[in-house]
């Protein structure tokens, strides 16, 4: 059922409230909130939100893990009207505060676990009103509590427009800023209503969460299941020793994670034919995904189909999808990668060569506009290189070399620049290269990667004085979120420099993959 009308990204909620009131929209372990729960909740958070602030907030921060204040506090900032801006509690200090300074957040709602750390980000100089619902602890002075009032709880949600920010998340950026991306009410109303026609999910269907909800996949998840009156499943880290079992025990039908997924169910041994029955659909995005591990996991789950998902946050989630097939899909693999698929109705894309011009080649760097694309970055000063004018249209460069295949079908190939897929965060290798010249001691860094157990690693080479890897993973962790991390740290004399007397990251890259022995 595809919506014409309302661009509203909560009139998803909207629909799932009216199919299922009285079904979980979420599971939180032994925990359930039905969607008249979370519907009554949200109106009350929106409303409280609106009366404490001087000003309607034109942003809500939501900082919080994944819980009742995480889920329902996203829908309540909607509900008001209001950007929600996601924020993760593990993310450092710093860093949040100025994801708070750039998205122009007026008020954030936290659980127990980021109303700890607010005092840290907000110092002692930036006045955010903060909203605590559901919280055991006290709102510490000198924060300004917004109180959480029923008289003040909305009838309804507050309306908003296509062009209205609906969620805005952050990318990594090379000089040691996060980037941030406003999608809009009109980017998802697109995307969301081709999914609609392409998925056939129900009530009865029950989707996995593997994703943090600062995580463009994340929003996937939400409201595909909550545009289809669904549930949404959150992973708790100990359902991941056993996967299957956890699944068996959810009733989940919808799987959505990281191709690495499949390399720790092989792992752990629980990628065994016929071990997940109860999946009637797969996705897997953020990461190249090989077909061997795509036959393997639909050996696993034979009820299943299995697509490739392709997109940057800039083009709203994803925006090409390829569905497996045992027979076809292998005839248009390239490197024993699956194909990434089409692009998505409504939208144009081109290939540019070498000197980023328009090429007719079948391959090259994926450029794509349409309507699921952002209409730049929240600061207009990162929109040089990525975003470009043709044919009196603006474009966004994805940096990602595509082949395409026979049937028109596109094929990942590889990156063109220095940034990085690991674990689905994409990653500037230049901010933690950045990071680390921050560091004592610290001269100059290079960072490659390579290829892991659980999918992409990365290794960093410096020079200056030797420091044990623990500290400077220490210095990182107080700039850095956990995802963009060094999985090792090798200290060098100098660096090796190629024919052009540059640095020769083929070579750091391949002594990478050598194990250092004591």
């Amino acid at each position: 059922m595809k919506e014409t009308s309302n661009p509203a990204l909560y009139r998803r909620f909207l629909r799932g409230l009216a199919l299922s009131p009285d079904r979980p929209a979420v599971r939180l372990g032994t925990q359930a909130i039905t969607y008249e729960s979370a519907h009554r909740r949200a109106l009350l958070w929106a409303g409280s939100l609106l009366a404490g602030t001087p000003e309607p907030p034109t942003a809500v921060g939501v900082l919080a893990g994944k819980g009742v204040q995480s889920y329902v506090g996203i829908l309540a900032g909607l509900y008001a009207g209001a950007t929600v801006v996601p924020l993760h509690p593990a993310f450092p200090a710093p860093r949040t505060r100025r994801m708070l300074e750039m998205s122009g957040v007026s008020a954030v709602l936290v659980d127990d676990k980021g109303l700890a750390g607010l005092p840290d980000v907000l110092g002692d100089d930036l006045v955010v009103p903060v909203l605590a619902p559901e919280v055991g602890a006290v709102v510490p002075a000198p924060l300004k509590e917004i109180p959480l009032d029923p008289a003040h709880a909305l009838t309804a949600p507050r309306p908003v427009t296509a062009d209205d920010t609906a969620y805005m998340l952050f990318t990594s950026g090379s000089t040691g800023v996060p980037k941030g991306v406003p999608i809009s009410h009109g980017n998802t109303h697109h995307y969301f209503g081709l999914l609609d026609e392409r998925y056939d999910f129900t009530p009865d269907d029950v989707f996995s969460q593997t994703f943090d909800l600062n995580f463009d996949c994340g929003m996937f998840d939400l409201f595909c299941a909550w545009g289809a009156g669904a549930s949404v499943t959150y992973m708790p880290p100990q359902a991941y020793r056993d996967i299957p079992a956890f699944m068996a025990e959810q009733g989940m039908t919808v799987w959505f994670s990281t191709p690495s997924s499949i390399a720790l169910l092989r792992r752990m041994g629980a990628l065994t034919p016929g071990s997940m029955p109860s999946l009637r659909w797969s996705f897997f995005a953020g990461e190249a995904l090989r077909m061997d591990d795509v036959a393997d996991w639909h050996a696993a789950a034979p009820n299943s189909t299995v697509e490739n998902l392709y997109g940057p946050t800039e083009l709203t989630v994803t925006i090409t999808g390829h569905r497996w097939s045992p027979e076809e899909t292998p005839k248009l693999g390239i490197n024993g990668l699956m194909p990434i698929g089409r692009v998505h109705e409504g939208h144009d894309h081109l290939l540019l060569d070498a000197d980023g011009v328009p090429t007719d080649a079948d391959e090259g760097e994926l450029c794509i506009t349409g309507p699921q694309m952002t209409a730049g970055y929240l600061d207009p000063a990162d929109n040089k290189g990525r975003f470009v004018e043709h044919d009196g249209r603006s474009w966004y460069r994805t940096g990602d070399r595509i082949r395409r295949a026979e049937n028109g079908e596109l094929v990942y190939v590889g990156r063109l620049d220095a940034q990085v897929q690991v674990q689905g965060w994409r990653v500037e290798l230049a901010e933690i290269e950045y990071a680390l010249r921050g560091v004592d001691d610290v001269e100059d860094a290079v960072t490659v990667t390579r290829e892991g157990e659980g999918g992409t690693e990365l290794v960093v080479f410096y020079t200056g004085a030797p420091t044990s890897p623990a500290a400077l993973a220490r210095e990182l962790r107080r700039v850095l979120p956990p995802g963009m991390l060094p999985k090792e740290y090798r200290h060098v004399a100098e660096f090796p420099l190629n024919p052009n007397r540059k640095i020769d990251r083929g070579r750091l890259a391949s002594d990478a993959n050598v194990i250092e022995r004591a």
